[in-house]
């Protein structure tokens, strides 16, 4: 229980999870950098515009060189968070992680050019919904590693 609660305030504001987890530097740290990249970025400006549907404004004032750490400091936070709280047991549990960073990176480098079906998400909603396809393909991946991995019983 205790690895979801602090998965849970993880996803709320990296650095949450580690002070939970009495790791009081690297909390420090991981909520510094969010600090930093969100103001740089102008972050919450831009989800606030996108809650609001306004994506097009939100893509205007958007630094896309620093939004494009954020991606990794987030879903590695969330891992370590986890992690240190006692989940992560399976092997090859930080590959939804992983992928979900690498999926909404992606996602955030083309959510400028793309509109789906006439919608433009923006530098927002793509990203967030490029976690889906990131989570499916680590636990997809997860779970084929654990097949091939395990020795077959005659």
């Amino acid at each position: 229980m205790k690895a979801i609660e602090t998965l849970l305030w993880s996803i709320a504001l990296p650095g949450f999870g580690q002070l939970l987890n009495k790791k009081y530097v690297k909390g420090i740290a991981f909520i510094f950098l969010e600090l930093l990249i969100n103001t740089q970025s102008q972050f919450n400006e831009a989800i606030r515009l996108s809650f609001l549907g306004r994506t097009y404004e939100a893509a205007n004032i958007v630094d896309i060189g620093w939004l494009m750490f954020y991606p990794c400091l987030y879903f590695f936070a969330m891992w370590d968070a986890f992690k240190d709280a006692g989940g992560g047991q399976t092997p090859y549990s930080f590959l939804p992680f992983v992928f979900s960073a690498y999926f909404v990176t992606v996602g955030l480098m083309y959510s400028f050019d793309v509109t789906i079906a006439g919608i433009f998400f923006g530098p927002i909603w793509l990203p967030i919904l490029s976690v889906i396809p990131g989570l499916a393909v680590g636990w997809l991946l997860q779970i084929v590693l654990l097949k091939w991995r395990r020795p077959s019983i005659p």
